[in-house]
């Protein structure tokens, strides 16, 4: 059995539930917000986080999460106020959680107020926390892999679409961008962009359309709720972004419930983690326009 490392992927369990609060509309132009960033040892990117006057923790950047989420344990240090409890669909399956509530949430020059936040274990993290898409939207993210930079802003000020040869359009689900417009093997496949995950998840109706079936190796994926989901690990051929390829793509099939929370369990789809991600030089994420772009600079 091969362990592959933390799959996050954070949904609310019911739809019914309150909207996770969203960041305001984008600064203007001038104001693009420069993090420098760090990679953890599952090539994931984490950033500093003020805690209002509690000080700085490193979070991970996760675009796969709906939430974002503090480390149980930074709350108990902290005695932050606790909140209702909430229930949360994992790669694991669902779990009821504590939150907490924060004050003010500080990323760059920008800030959350009155943010309340699930609380999680840090080993199960890998992390102090996460930052979600509550924090996210509205915004368009660009991962430098080259110089290990975060940068927010709106599209103008973060240079518009200069530098970029794959710009796709993706339509909207549960906050997250859905791209239609992947092919893996010829199938054609939905791909979610997955920061929280070093290795792509597939689910399994991918994995039965690529015929990758009695896959002798096993990998075990680590939900942040602690449980382990045992999933299929293979390989595809190439996964094709309109006319761009990413060769020899290891993927890890399993039927997570992210997949159905997000309206992609009976087709092919995929969560594309930071393994493949970090092939291109840059990749920006835009929430207020529903696109993504990726600067071919460093596929190989």
């Amino acid at each position: 059995m091969t362990p592959i490392g933390p799959a996050i992927a954070l949904q609310l369990a019911s739809a019914a539930m309150p909207a996770p609060p969203i960041s305001p509309e984008p600064t203007p132009a001038a104001e693009v917000d420069l993090v420098a960033a760090e990679a953890d040892r599952f090539a994931r990117l984490t950033v500093p986080i003020r805690l209002a006057e509690h000080g700085t923790y490193r979070f991970l950047v996760d675009t796969g999460s709906q939430r974002t989420v503090l480390a149980s344990e930074i709350a108990i240090r902290l005695a932050l106020p606790l909140g209702p409890s909430l229930r949360i669909v994992g790669m694991g399956g669902t779990a009821t959680v504590e939150t907490a509530l924060i004050t003010e949430i500080g990323l760059g020059a920008r800030a959350l107020p009155d943010i309340s936040v699930p609380l999680l274990r840090r080993e199960h993290i890998g992390a102090d926390g996460i930052v979600g898409l509550d924090s996210l939207q509205n915004q368009r993210v660009l991962l430098d892999f080259g110089r290990n930079m975060l940068e927010i802003g709106d599209a103008r000020g973060l240079g518009g679409d200069r530098g970029y040869e794959i710009v796709v359009t993706a339509r909207r689900h549960a906050g997250q961008l859905i791209m239609a417009d992947a092919t893996i093997d010829g199938v054609r496949t939905s791909v979610v962009i997955d920061t929280g995950a070093g290795t792509s998840i597939g689910n399994r109706a991918l994995q039965q359309a690529l015929r990758q079936r009695d896959l002798p190796t096993k990998a075990t994926l680590v939900s942040v709720t602690g449980h382990e989901v045992i999933a299929d690990l293979g390989v595809a051929r190439v996964l094709k972004i309109q006319d761009v390829g990413i060769t020899n793509l290891v993927i890890a099939f399993t039927d997570a419930p992210p997949f159905e929370r997000l309206g992609l369990a009976r087709r092919p789809a995929l969560l594309l983690g930071m393994r493949e991600l970090r092939l291109f030089g840059r990749v920006a994420i835009d929430f207020r326009t529903k696109r993504v772009l990726f600067d071919t600079g460093k596929v190989r």
